[in-house]
Parts: structure tokens; sequence; C-alpha cells
């Protein structure tokens, strides 16, 4: 059996009455992201990690900010196309874990559905997504309530 690694990184700038998508769901707050798309920092990450294990670049070379087809996209549907890339060139996911930085609002309630979006999304279980969400202490861009950073780290298999 062969297997890959790979992480994953994103940050948005957060901005009042934009609406805030992560983990595939809409997190009511005042505060959302500025981006291209809907901004969904976990999935964005989720996706540099998938793309990552296999050197296939990350997901603005896939799915340029340049580009009018990606305005407004909804995240799911760019994990939707980088999981038929990943089992395209033959590889399975053993399990994914995700962690969100954001200081407000608190995201723990969301975790559980959000799982449930992201192995929906990716046709995997449950059991093989983790999502942790934690605050920076009120340190640095996170902290003071500037932006939400997420990381992520995907293990992929193959027989």
């Amino acid at each position: 059996m062969e297997f890959r690694i790979g992480q994953g990184y994103d940050v948005h700038q957060l901005a009042r009455d934009l609406p805030m998508w992560l983990g595939g769901l809409q997190v009511p707050s005042e505060f959302g992201f500025v981006a291209h798309s809907d901004g969904d920092v976990a999935i964005h990450a989720l996706c540099d990690a998938l793309l990552g294990a296999l050197a296939l670049g990350d997901i603005g070379r896939h799915f340029p900010d340049t580009s009018d087809e990606w305005k407004g996209a909804d995240s799911k549907d760019l994990l939707r196309r980088v999981m038929e890339m990943v089992r395209g060139k033959g590889w399975e996911v053993s399990n994914v874990d995700i962690t969100i930085a954001l200081q407000q609002p608190k995201i723990n309630p969301y975790v559980p559905r959000m799982r449930d979006v992201l192995s929906s999304v990716m046709d995997i279980e449950k059991s093989q997504v983790s999502i942790k969400a934690t605050t920076t202490e009120h340190l640095g861009f996170t902290g003071r309530g500037e932006g939400c950073e997420a990381m992520a780290v995907a293990l992929l298999y193959r027989d």
C-alpha cells in the first residue's frame, strides 16, 4: 500500500455584513469573509491538503480568483472537483484533519454538522473527518477579529 500526506492553509479577511461559510455551512455571524468565492477557509485548506498530497499545486492554480467562472463559487463544488482529481489518479482518502482558528463566533456547536457535510461531499465516512475549533487568545490578526485561518492535513492511500 502506498500513502501520501498533504497539508493546506488558508486565510480570509473578515468584514461586516458578508456571509460566513465554514466547513460547508453558513454560520450565523455579523461578519463574513472577503473572498472571490464563498471564502470557506476550512474547505480551501482541505482542498490544498488534498492537492498537495499528490503534488497537484493549490486551489488557486485550479480555481483562480482572476476567473469569473469561480466568482461566488460554492466551495463544496470546488471540493467535489478536487475529489474527482484525487480519485481520477487512483487515490482514496484515509482521513482529514482540519483546525479552524477564529476568535468569534464560537463554532464548536457547528462542528458535527460540518463533519456531516464534508464527509458527504467527499463520499467518505464521518469518522474520517476531524474538525477542531480554536481561538488565538486575542493574539494576532485572528485574535483581533480581522480574519480567520484554517489548517488541514490529508492522508491518501492506494493499493
